[in-house]
Order: structure tokens, then sequence, then C-alpha cells
């Protein structure tokens, strides 16, 4: 059954294949991991804040964001980013948006509805003593926050940010749709450059597999840490 296969095509394309296709695959995990997380934080604090319409907005951006799949928001920003560009800077024509452009902020945006709700969880998770100690002692409330319930909410939701980044990963796959060469779509152009589509896609398999198992028995580990330490 698998007399036919032929694994030299992997080995003679890992250059291509890891300097090129994963170094953007985690260059794209990384910055929308950073900027999902600061949009997120910020997103979950005006949900827990008692201003008005904005925490309804808020909550309106999440669900609308964790209702839709990623793969149809992708096309949305693509197609649509270059025509609000030119509604706001009031240019005559769309504004040229390339793909790399439009996939970060495609996952930067979708990542932050779900880091805002994890952020909010570990928010919540602070007990309220603590947060009117806090304004007792003169603190308000961008202190409060920033020195006493954010640190905290960090600590205790690090492992769930890890799976969150972890699933991140594996979704970066998806900017093949916009003919992005990431790790997936160089394996792909790999595999129809040679005709080895069996051997090019059970390595991807295997190197996702890997990355991915490594990186939630790290997560295991770290949250029986932080358990141990409360």
């Amino acid at each position: 059954m698998f007399s036919n296969l032929d694994f030299s095509v992997v080995s003679n394309s890992l250059s291509y294949l890891f300097f090129e296709g994963m170094t953007f695959t985690l260059m794209l995990t990384a910055i929308a991991t950073v900027g999902g997380l600061l949009l997120g934080t910020l997103i979950a604090m005006i949900r827990l804040s008692s201003l008005p319409v904005l925490p309804q907005v808020a909550a309106a951006y999440v669900n609308l964001m964790r209702a839709l799949p990623l793969v149809l928001v992708i096309f949305l920003i693509y197609f649509l980013l270059p025509y609000v560009g030119q509604w706001v800077m009031g240019a005559s024509r769309p504004i040229a948006v390339g793909a790399l452009t439009s996939s970060i902020i495609t996952f930067t945006l979708f990542e932050a509805a779900y880091f805002s709700e994890i952020m909010r969880a570990g928010i919540q998770s602070i007990p309220r003593g603590q947060v009117e100690a806090g304004y007792a002692i003169g603190l308000n409330y961008r202190q409060m926050m920033s020195y006493v319930v954010l640190p905290q909410a960090l600590r205790n939701m690090l492992p769930v940010i890890f799976m969150q980044t972890i699933v991140l990963f594996q979704d970066t796959s998806l900017v093949y749709v916009l003919s992005i060469t990431d790790f997936l779509g160089a394996a792909s152009k790999v595999a129809q450059r040679d005709g080895r589509l069996p051997e090019m896609y059970m390595f991807a398999a295997a190197v996702y597999f890997i990355i991915s198992f490594t990186a939630s028995r790290f997560v295991q580990r770290l949250q029986a840490r932080t358990a141990i330490v409360r």
C-alpha cells in the first residue's frame, strides 16, 4: 500500500517549508496572539464597565465574531477592507490592501473576541474584596485594573490563553484561501509541483501534531504548576 511513497520530496524541501512557510505561520500566530490579547482585554474591560451603550456594543461584537466561520471573516475583511479604507480616507477608489495586512487584521480581530471572553472570566475570578481594597487605599479604576486585577487575571487564565494560541496556530492554515505561503500552503505547493500529495500532506500533519501536542503538554504542566501556587 505504501510502497510507492517517496518521502525524499520532503527532505528536499525542508528549507522552503520551514524558513518560508513555518516562519510566516509563527509570525502570524505571534502577532495575532499579542494583538488579540490586547484588544480582547480592552473589550473585556468595556463589557464589565458601567459605561452606557459601549458594553452592549462590545458584547454584540464578541457574539458576531464567535458566530461566524473564520474563513468567512477572512473573505469579508479581505474584500471589504479596501472599500472601508476608501470611505475613511475619502479616496476616489478602493485602497489597496495586501493579503498579508488583511490576514493580520482578520486574525487579530477574530481572536480578540475569544481572548476577551477568557480575560473577562479571569477578571471576574478576582475576589470582589480585592477590588474594594484597591479603591479603599486610593487607587483609581485604571490603577486598580493595572496593578491589582489584570496581573492576577492574566496569571489565572494563562493556561487557557496558551490553549487558544494553539488553536490559533492551527487556524492560520486557512490563509491559503488568500494564496499566502504559510506552512500548509508551502507544503501544498511542493505537493502539487512534484505530484507527491500524500507524502507532503502526511508530513504537514505530523508537524502540526508534534507542535500542537508538545505545546498542549506544556500547557498541562503549566496549569498544574499554577494550581499548586494557588
